[in-house]
């Protein structure tokens, strides 16, 4: 095994000779190319670029330079529950975590989830999560979340939030107001959002929580759109008082009508696809095909680990497939056929990347590999996968062929995370014996027969169709059809 290599707070990195995806607005091609870091910015990028001295070089031959991906909408509290809800619809993950057990967290728990959440994202290439955290029933669980983001070094937005009470609530408490005080400080690793959603009653209860967020200047991140959750009521509500802005983001939006997608257009917000969430747990079809039709912003995100990957190449590839099919099956149900695919592998790789950061208003700095921009970056390497070769359609090859064990080297803000398959400066056991308390601590408190119950929900009875064509005599059928 090679020595680690000492990378230094002060050394450059260059990424030699690699195929770099700029990400610009032609999704260019830029095969042998260089990419110079200097301090946490891109200092350059073009062929043969001269290593300044002291300089880590790392060899990107037959790889792809990309930014670092962006998930705009991860639950990272539950990550220590992973996969325990494989087999939930969205009725079973509401009751499970609002009505029954979610409740029982303690800081030191949403710590444990964050911790890990945070070590899987840089390790798969997302360089940045927003943390869709509404799981903070009091500050000290939001210290405990914000204290396990720093503990890791990615980038955060820690979108703060309570499922256990009304947005109104807790975002009018002085103690809300002295946490943002305390802890969101201008990092530029830890931006803030307020996260909670928008039931659609008349009243219009959560308007004194959308005050509060522009009180104090930060964005929204909302449910909206989620089948027998939230509706076009909640859109109509938040228009109608002034509470779209640019700077909203509408997770999921997979069951609202053309009027509320007109809304989001014109008033300059965008949508975060979880497109393995629309399809599994029943929020609606993921609406990409409609999202495209009215030009509204798109970013991707994987929800939670509860249920799915952590990792935007499984977002890419299930959108494209998702989006695909409903072109399909609707060209079949007219007797037509889908000659050209409208959504292609670049865009989905742009929605990962420059999607994201224009989410979370990062559009000029984050989200491209240009000379200048904050140095978040991946190299996907694996010279011992079969699948690394032939590179040829190298946006098709993040998109369909890629995986996060193919992430050979990692920075956020021009720091190496992840070198040579390995993570950087990061105490995956740590993590993990903080994971094993709380699994210890929530299946005690619960009850083995409860433990077992919520991760192996009732299967509904399946009723077989008669068939015609049934015998019990193959033989006989065939002297029979003589």
């Amino acid at each position: 095994m090679n020595e680690p290599t000492d990378f230094g707070p002060d050394r450059p990195v260059l990424l030699r000779g690699g195929t770099v995806l700029p990400m610009d607005d032609g999704h260019s091609v830029l095969p042998g190319t260089d990419v110079l870091v200097v301090g946490d910015r891109i200092a350059e990028v073009g062929p043969d670029l001269p290593a300044p001295d002291g300089a880590v070089v790392v060899d990107a031959t037959g790889g792809i330079v990309m930014p670092g991906m962006i998930d705009t909408h991860r639950h990272m509290w539950q990550t220590a529950m992973r996969g325990y809800g494989a087999d939930w619809t969205l009725t079973q993950y509401f009751v499970w975590y609002y009505l029954e057990y979610g409740k029982l967290w303690r800081p030191e728990d949403v710590h444990a989830g964050n911790l890990l959440a945070a070590i899987e994202a840089i390790d798969a290439g997302v360089t940045t999560v927003v943390d869709w955290s509404h799981g903070l029933r009091t500050v000290d669980h939001a210290d405990a979340a914000v204290d396990a983001l720093r503990a890791v070094p990615g980038r955060f937005v820690l979108a703060y939030g309570n499922i256990q009470a009304p947005p109104a609530e807790w975002t009018g408490a002085p103690e809300f107001r002295d946490f943002v005080n305390r802890r969101i400080t201008g990092d530029d690793l830890l931006g803030f959002q307020i996260a909670f959603d928008v039931t659609g009653d008349p009243a219009f209860p959560e308007k004194p929580a959308f005050e509060v967020a522009r009180d104090l200047g930060v964005p929204v991140t909302t449910h909206a759109g989620v089948w027998g959750a939230t509706s076009d009521d909640g859109i109509r509500l938040m228009y109608e008082h002034g509470f779209m802005t640019p700077g909203t983001v509408y997770v999921h939006a997979a069951s609202l009508s053309a009027d509320s997608y007109h809304r989001i257009a014109a008033t300059g917000g965008s949508i975060s696809v979880s497109t393995e969430s629309e399809q599994s747990a029943g929020q609606g079809y993921p609406p990409t095909w409609a999202i495209r039709a009215h030009d509204i912003p798109v970013s991707l995100s994987m929800d939670t680990s509860v249920w799915w990957s952590g990792d935007l190449f499984s977002a890419m590839r299930t959108t494209l497939g998702a989006d695909r099919s409903r072109e399909h099956m609707e060209a079949h149900a007219k007797g037509e056929t889908v000659t050209h695919c409208s959504l292609r592998a670049d865009q989905v790789v742009d929605w990962a990347t420059r999607g994201g950061a224009r989410a979370i208003g990062r559009a000029d700095d984050l989200g491209r590999i240009e000379a200048g921009r904050k140095a978040d970056i991946v190299l996907i390497k694996n010279d011992a996968s079969p699948v690394s070769f032939p590179l040829l359609n190298p946006y098709g090859h993040v998109a369909f062929q890629a995986q996060r064990g193919d992430v050979h080297t990692v920075l956020v803000n021009g720091r190496v995370v992840k070198h040579e398959h390995r993570l950087v400066g990061v105490d995956l056991a740590g993590a993990r014996r903080e994971v094993e308390r709380t699994v210890e601590y929530l299946r005690s408190t619960l009850g083995e027969e409860a433990w077992e119950k919520g991760m192996n929900p009732d299967i509904p009875e399946t009723k077989i169709l008669d068939n015609p064509y049934t015998y019990t005599d193959y033989q006989s059928a065939a002297t029979h059809s003589r």
